[in-house]
């Protein structure tokens, strides 16, 4: 079995491909401070949009993007609309008296159903 096994080469851990000719993609450095002072870099794709908050690797602390000046870069506030919901959507529709006047219609009608109902069974049973 000795006799059977590759010998001059370790198998799977190192590459046989060079890096002739491997160009890499562009990059860039963000850098980040911490509310404590510490700085560090993140490395990030040239064309990648650089969030204004990350994690330090160190810490674990949140750190925010520093500017070219040197200055921590200022977050713009987006106002975002609040989403509707639905009854958002009937109150825009109707007024509150007049759905009240339909839930009272909606409910006298089940009611009346129920009422119906009971009354079939009750019948029902008394002729079986």
């Amino acid at each position: 079995m000795a006799d059977r096994s590759l010998r001059g080469m370790r198998l799977g851990s190192q590459s046989l491909q060079s890096e002739v000719g491997v160009e890499f993609s562009p990059r860039k450095k963000s850098l980040y401070r911490t509310e404590d002072g510490t700085t560090f870099e993140v490395m990030f794709a040239a064309d990648a949009e650089v969030p204004e908050t990350w994690e330090s690797p160190r810490t674990g602390l949140e750190g925010r993007l520093v500017g070219e000046d040197g200055g921590l870069v200022q977050s713009v506030v987006v106002e975002t609309k609040a989403p509707r919901t639905h009854w958002d959507m009937l109150l825009e529709r109707r007024t509150r008296p007049e759905l009240e006047e339909l839930l009272q219609e909606r409910l006298e009608l089940l009611r009346a159903r129920r009422g119906q109902t009971a009354k079939s069974t009750k019948s029902a049973a008394k002729t079986a």
